[in-house]
C-alpha cells in the first residue's frame, strides 16, 4: 500500500532498506552463531545519519519521529531483528532524555547519541522485576550533591556496548511505584559495572546483560524530571517507544514472507513448484493479509503519536500486541512452508522464527500490553 511518506522518509526508507541488503544480509547468520555484536553496521548507521532521526535538529539530529523510526526499523529487521533492535534500543535508551530531560542534559547528550557517536540503554528490568516494574530493587539514596546507585538489572539490550544509561531506581522505597526516579548514568562511572552477558535464543547479534551498581556515585544534574517520576518516565517513555518494538516484529514478519514466497516459487513437489498449490496459496494470502493489516496500524499509531495525541498508551500497546503476535504466527507458518528445509540452520527463516519471539516479551509482555489495553478501555468507558 501507499502511505503517502514524505520524501524524507521515503529516502530513509531507501537507506535503511539498501544498508540491510547489502551490509546486513550477508552478515546475518554468521552473527547470529557467534552472538558478536555489529559494530561495523552500526557505524554504517551513524554515518548514513540514522540515529537521528527521531532527533530535534536544535540537538544534530533530523527533526523527525517515531514514524521515522518505525520505517528504518522495519526495513532493518527485514534482514535481521537482532541487529535492527541494537539500533532501535538506543532510541529506547534516549527517550527519557527526549521526554524528560532539561535544556542541559539534552544539549549535553543528545548531540552524540544523534550522531551514533554514542548508543543509549534503558535500564528498567530487574532479576525480582520483570512484568512487576514497581517491585524494583534498585536504590539511589542522595547524599549531598550526589545520588548513590545499588543494585542490579538485567536483560539490559546494549548493556555494555552503550555509553549512556537512563536507569529507574527507587529514590524513596517508602513510596511504592512513586518512589522511582529515573537517572543518567554514563559508562565508566565509578561503581557501574557489568555482569553476566546472556546466551539468547534469538536476537543473537543484540547484547543483552546485566548492570551492576555498587555504590555508584551519580551527580544530582543527572537526575530526569523530578524525584518520584521514575515510574512515569518509564511508562511514557514505552508508550512511544513500543511502535518501534512493533516495527521490528512487522519487519520480521515481512522478511520471512519474502525468503518464503520465494522458496514456495522454487521448491517443486509433485512436478510443479508449491506455490501453485491452493494450501500453500491460501497460507500466504493469510501472511501478506496480517502483515499489511500490521503495518496500517503501526503507521496510523505513530503518525498519531508525532502529531501530538496525548492518549496514546492504549493503542501503542495495540502495536506492540497486534504485530508481534502476527509475527509469531507468521514465522511458524512460513517454516511450515518450508517444510523439513525449514527446520535447518542451512535456511534463513528458522532465524526469523527464534527472532520474532522476543518481540512477543520484550518492552512489556502481550499479557500486559493487554492489561494496558483493557484499563484504559475501561476508564474511557467512563467518562
Amino acid at each position: 500500500m501507499n502511505y503517502f511518506l514524505n520524501e524524507q522518509q521515503l529516502m530513509i526508507q531507501e537507506l535503511a532498506r539498501q544498508i540491510a541488503e547489502e551490509k546486513i544480509q550477508p552478515i546475518a547468520a554468521e552473527l547470529d552463531k557467534s552472538g558478536e555484536f555489529p559494530e561495523q553496521i552500526l557505524k554504517i548507521l551513524a554515518q548514513s545519519d540514522l540515529f537521528g532521526i527521531f532527533i530535534e535538529e536544535k540537538y544534530g539530529g533530523s527533526g523527525g519521529g517515531v514514524l521515522e523510526l518505525v520505517i528504518a526499523t522495519e526495513e532493518l529487521s527485514k534482514a535481521c531483528g537482532g541487529i535492527a533492535v541494537c539500533y532501535a534500543a538506543s532510541a529506547l535508551g534516549s527517550y527519557p532524555i527526549i521526554l524528560f530531560g532539561n535544556e542541559e542534559q539534552k544539549k549535553k547528550y543528545l548531540p552524540d547519541l544523534a550522531s551514533g557517536k554514542k548508543l543509549a540503554a534503558f535500564g528498567l528490568t530487574e532479576p525480582n522485576a520483570g512484568s512487576d516494574a514497581g517491585a524494583i530493587e534498585t536504590t539511589a539514596k542522595k547524599e549531598g550533591d550526589f545520588y548513590i546507585l545499588n543494585g542490579t538489572k538485567h536483560f539490559i539490550t546494549n548493556g555494555e556496548v552503550a555509553d549512556i544509561y537512563t536507569v529507574v531506581a527507587m529514590s524513596d522505597k517508602t513510596k511504592g511505584s512513586r518512589g522511582a526516579s529515573t537517572f543518567i548514568v554514563e559508562k565508566g562511572t565509578p561503581g557501574f559495572s557489568f555482569g553476566k552477558k546472556e546466551d539468547k535464543m534469538g536476537i543473537r547479534a543484540s547484547a543483552t546483560s546485566e548492570l551492576i551498581f555498587n555504590d555508584c556515585k551519580i551527580p544530582k544534574e543527572n537526575l530526569l524530571g523530578k524525584e518520584g517520576f521514575g515510574f512515569i518516565i518509564a511508562m511514557r517513555t514505552f508508550d512511544k517507544s513500543r511502535p518501534g518494538v512493533a516495527a521490528q516484529a512487522l519487519g520480521i514478519a515481512q522478511g520471512a514472507l519474502d525468503l518464503t514466497v520465494d522458496y514456495a516459487r522454487q521448491r517443486i513437489q509433485f512436478n510443479k513448484p508449491i506455490s501453485s498449490f491452493q494450501g500453500i496459496q491460501f497460507m500466504l494470502a493469510d501472511i501478506a493479509t496480517e502483515i499489511e493489516a500490521a503495518r496500517a496500524l503501526i503507521y496510523a499509531v505513530a503518525r498519531a503519536i508525532d502529531a501530538g495525541e496525548k492518549n496514546i498508551a492504549k493503542v501503542s500497546a495495540m502495536t506492540k500486541l497486534f504485530a508481534s503476535d502476527m509475527a509469531m504466527k507468521i514465522t511458524i507458518d512460513c517454516v511450515q512452508i518450508f517444510g523439513g528445509y525449514g527446520y535447518m540452520r542451512d535456511y534463513p527463516i528458522e532465524k526469523f522464527m527464534r527472532d520474532a519471539k522476543i518481540t512477543q516479551i520484550y518492552e512489556g509482555t502481550n499479557q500486559i500490553q493487554k492489561e494496558i489495553i483493557a484499563t484504559n478501555l475501561i476508564k474511557e468507558s467512563l467518562r
